[in-house]
């Protein structure tokens, strides 16, 4: 989750105040490095010193042009930075933009978190994603892909024994597409699956990531990462998700359904 805040606010104290029990959203295609070594002439940056990208990446990738020592290098620096700046370890860790559950990314993925004690990751599979209706196709293509490197990981992140919670939501629910219509249809899914696994209705307990991005618009000089911010980051998308998951109607729909929130912190 990524968070907007007060210029004359630290993130120390965003996190103080309010406890938020953060994980490590780790990145590996856009902006810079955090390992000052891979900042000129690595595997990982570009000709302006810039990471390669979403799609940059995956190409660099398929090519073969990617070190992974080098990638362990900066999930390693990022971590540090990470403990430096809150005093711990992540609770969790994960991939911007999936990353980490891509080819020869996820083996290194899974032996850094494993070294360091970090018990959880996110799995992106999405049990509504193919029944779903409003989704652009490229867009449905693309996560497809996800959802197929995420099932490649599975034994990958077994072995390693890194766990993650039992459903993952948020792909159908993106942007403009999150409402509570939307994501009371996304947790059907979560609860059908529980009523499936479950011999009994007290036993009927199971746990779901949901993926959001409540923030605010960025303005084009001055937010993103790198070489500016994307679409979606100047898009209004994200204040209209932060609307959405602060709606009372929201909440009502959470009681009503018995829903508990909760963090990684929490398992």
């Amino acid at each position: 989750m990524h968070h907007s805040q007060p210029h004359h606010l630290s993130s120390d104290d965003v996190l103080f105040r309010h406890s938020i029990p953060i994980g490590l959203h780790a990145n590996l295609s856009e902006g810079i490095p955090v390992c000052q070594s891979l900042r000129a002439a690595s595997t990982l940056v570009n000709e302006r010193g810039f990471f390669h990208g979403k799609m940059g990446f995956r190409q660099a990738l398929e090519r073969h042009q990617l070190s992974m020592e080098q990638v362990e290098l900066e999930l390693k620096d990022q971590i540090r930075l990470f403990r430096e700046l809150t005093g711990h370890l992540p609770y969790h860790m994960d991939g911007h933009q999936h990353v980490h559950i891509l080819q020869e990314v996820r083996e290194v993925f899974a032996q850094v978190l494993s070294d360091h004690r970090i018990p959880y990751t996110r799995v992106p599979v999405e049990p509504g994603l193919h029944s779903c209706q409003w989704l652009p196709a490229h867009l449905k293509s693309f996560y497809a892909q996800v959802e197929k490197d995420a099932l490649d990981s599975i034994p990958v992140f077994k072995r390693y024994g890194i766990r993650w919670p039992d459903v993952y939501l948020g792909l159908t629910t993106v942007g403009r597409n999150m409402s509570v219509f939307n994501l009371r249809l996304a947790l059907s899914h979560t609860f059908s699956m529980s009523s499936c696994v479950a011999s009994s209705p007290e036993e009927r307990v199971v746990t779901a990531e949901l993926m959001v991005h409540p923030g605010y618009p960025s303005h084009s000089q001055k937010g993103g990462c790198g070489e500016g911010p994307d679409e979606f980051s100047q898009s209004d998308d994200r204040q209209h998700e932060l609307s959405v998951l602060t709606d009372l109607s929201l909440l009502d729909m959470y009681r009503k359904e018995r829903v508990q929130l909760c963090s990684f912190k929490d398992f």
